[in-house]
């Protein structure tokens, strides 16, 4: 009977030095909480591979397999037959398990790996003896070293030899919550949840926060804010969503501010709550989705007045990518069909018919002296913003 588990490859951490242990633990604390709820399953790294081993019957590789491709840190993954290390046990593990796929192939090619160097083959005679067996029990195979249309992975490993077929991509990045831990904002539109996915695949643990202006927004513009946190959640894990109540400073900055400067003056508002409550969870930095010149507030000279607002890092990881780039990597991790839905959110209220396109710092700073009850109304906003916890699985599978 054939055995199988999970293989997943490790990626850029390998490289990581002295500090590769802390990655590693990283990585292995994030599999068991993915994979928590899918039944008994054992747990080893070695020689920058996970395996993955199933110790119960319900156990559901084919959810597994789908949970660790979204798993940052992870480069590859394979699902594959363990078996004893002697070459006969591997002729006959490799026919069993790969019979199906041989028969649906007229084109093949076997590769071996030979970690462990006691086994007394070496790779290249791995490779022709166990292709000349595969050929004995297929005889409409062929062999094609450069376009197979089926490759034969072989890897004699310390544990046992392992076969499978072509391995699959991961999520590839650095294990989250290994580069330290930021809030991001998600506004509902195509960039922020973009912007969410790209910080965490470089290691960055991310909450996000929303600001609503009832009845300006609408609580179907806030359900699907909550759905956008639940399918980015995939990638990034359990998380928290503030939902930040923004009426208030948000009329007062329509009632008081320069039409021509709103939008900049009410960015450097959202940051200034977001540095709150980032600062009161202790996180270290802010995360948005502006790309340079995409809209007037997203010019050069806009966002460097925006970014005075407070102290706290603003990283954009989609700040050279145009508007195509960001909606093909929506389209690919699932967010952008949602994105796209008709709510609106807080930042396209108000918005100036002309807005300007180069202020200056000086001048949103005199109209921020022109409005003294400002800093109340938005002290009052971040103390209360609404804890939403956001678990992965909360939304539709992508």
């Amino acid at each position: 009977m054939i055995h199988e588990i999970l293989l997943a490859y490790e990626g850029e951490m390998t490289l990581k030095g002295l500090n590769r242990g802390k990655f590693e633990a990283c990585l292995a604390k994030t599999i068991r909480a993915r994979l928590r709820g899918l039944g008994d399953f054992g747990f080893t790294q070695a020689q920058s591979t996970v395996f993955i081993t199933p110790q119960s019957e319900g156990f559901d590789l084919d959810e597994a397999e789908r949970r660790l491709s979204r798993i940052f840190g992870l480069v590859r993954l394979s699902r594959a037959a363990v078996c004893a290390k002697d070459f006969a046990a591997i002729c006959a593990a490799a026919e069993e398990y790969l019979d199906p796929e041989l028969r649906r192939v007229k084109t093949f090619k076997v590769e071996a790996r030979r970690a462990d160097k006691k086994f007394p083959m070496q790779s290249p005679e791995i490779c022709r003896e166990l292709g000349a067996h595969l050929l004995r029990c297929h005889p409409h195979l062929r062999v094609d070293v450069h376009a197979p249309q089926l490759e034969v992975m072989v890897e004699i490993r310390e544990g046992g030899a392992y076969l499978h077929g072509p391995k699959r991509e991961g999520a590839g990045g650095l294990p989250v919550g290994t580069s330290g831990r930021a809030l991001n904002l998600l506004s509902g539109g195509i960039d922020s949840p973009v912007a969410a996915y790209m910080m965490a695949r470089r290691g960055l643990a991310l909450h996000h926060i929303h600001f609503a202006s009832p009845p300006y927004t609408s609580p179907r513009a806030r359900q699907k804010v909550e759905e956008l946190a639940a399918l980015v959640s995939e990638y990034t894990g359990d998380c928290t969503l503030f939902v930040v109540p923004y009426t208030a400073p948000q009329e007062y900055l329509r009632d008081h501010a320069p039409g021509d400067i709103f939008t900049v003056l009410m960015r450097r508002s959202m940051l200034r709550i977001a540095a709150a409550v980032a600062k009161r969870c202790g996180l270290d930095a802010l995360v948005t989705g502006e790309s340079l010149a995409q809209v007037a507030s997203q010019t050069l000279a806009a966002l460097q007045c925006t970014d005075t607002a407070q102290a706290l890092p603003v990283l954009r990881p989609c700040i050279g990518m145009d508007k195509n780039e960001i909606i093909a990597v929506a389209r690919r991790i699932g967010t952008f069909d949602t994105s796209i839905q008709p709510y609106e959110d807080c930042c396209t209220i108000f918005t100036p018919a002309h807005p300007k396109t180069r202020p200056r710092l000086a001048g949103i700073l005199d109209a921020e002296a022109a409005m003294p009850e400002l800093p109340a109304l938005e002290a009052a906003a971040a103390e209360g913003a609404e804890k939403v916890p956001v678990r992965m699985g909360d939304a539709p599978l992508p």
